[in-house]
């Protein structure tokens, strides 16, 4: 086909961008009966093996119709950095181009797409055992380990609270692997995205109501779909805790706390849509700082005319 050799040969990618419940899901499967595509995930929470219902995963049937990418590719214990995933995504779009179809990144994990296009700094890995070993030590006594780093790096320090685990554990981590603070780690120089160009499809409903209006109807079709059963296989586990990272994705945190007694059910379901909401503000948020987006709003349009339009984005850009 002319259109996917000619993007292909001009290292052209599409990326449907948007905040959740926007249907940007649902455009790429449509995306797909027309050209070949392959898609990429621009998920955090989609990369969890067993986080299926609550993260609102394609279906085993989607899955096996389109080829994915970076969906079920971590136990729920691991660890993903935002440059692991721009490392993963520039050898998936290569294999894809070589396969002759057109890559397609999907999702809204804006701090993904942001160190794709903007790079990284040159951050090591996560290290488990150095992990664990300041996990314990948080457990112990956030402010001994918060009183380290403001001694190892007082810039970094003034911005990471005690009380934020996630935060405090990874700028101790980068300074026992690397011997550099994150401070001077992040003063050195990004390279920004230049192994392919995007074009940048935002679904952006100009209607804030509608949105929050099928935000509650994707919650209430969850829980139909027995997400809290979902939760609890996992609390069950006795491998994750409250803060680890995939338990702080928006809804398994809400039924983590429902579970352990500190909720009852009418203030998981009220906090897990209030988290939802607040998830999808921030998104639309930073998706206004986005530069060349195409905005097509996902409740003026119909699915047919929301693909017409990507289509037509496409042919202009091919």
């Amino acid at each position: 086909m002319e259109l996917i050799q000619s993007l292909i040969s001009k290292k052209v990618c599409v990326a449907l961008m948007g905040p959740t419940a926007s249907g940007k899901s649902q455009l790429s499967m449509d995306l797909a009966k027309e050209l070949p595509i392959e898609i990429i995930s621009v998920d955090s929470a989609l990369i969890y093996k067993g986080m299926d219902i609550g993260t609102a995963k394609p279906s085993v049937e989607e899955l096996q119709a389109v080829p994915h990418h970076l969906i079920n590719t971590h136990d729920p214990v691991e660890s993903y950095s935002a440059s692991e995933f721009v490392e993963d995504v520039h050898q998936l779009v290569e294999k894809i181009f070589a396969r002759g179809k057109l890559p397609v990144l999907v999702g809204g994990t804006m701090m993904y797409y942001n160190a794709l296009q903007q790079g990284m700094n040159d951050l090591p890995s996560a290290d488990e055992a150095v992990r664990a070993k300041l996990q314990q030590l948080w457990q112990q006594s956030p402010e001994v380990l918060h009183q380290r780093l403001e001694q190892i790096d007082p810039e970094s320090a003034l911005r990471i609270h005690s009380n934020d685990p996630q935060r405090l554990i990874r700028a101790l981590e980068v300074y026992e692997i690397s011997g550099k603070t994150l401070t001077e780690l992040r003063a050195e120089p990004k390279a920004a995205l230049t192994a392919f160009t995007l074009i940048k499809i935002g679904l952006i409903p100009e209607d804030r109501k509608k949105l929050h209006a099928q935000i509650g109807k994707r919650f209430q079709s969850m829980l139909d779909a027995g997400f809290l059963s979902e939760v609890k296989s996992l609390f069950e586990r006795g491998d994750l805790t409250a803060d680890t990272t995939a338990m702080r994705s928006v809804g398994y945190r809400q039924a983590w706390l429902f579970l352990t007694g500190e909720y009852d059910y009418e203030m998981f379901v009220y906090k897990g849509l209030v988290a939802t909401r607040q998830l999808a503000k921030r998104q639309l948020t930073w998706l206004r700082k986005e530069a060349d987006l195409i905005k097509i709003d996902p409740y003026q349009n119909s699915e047919k005319e929301r693909l017409r339009l990507l289509l037509d984005q496409l042919k202009k850009n091919a």
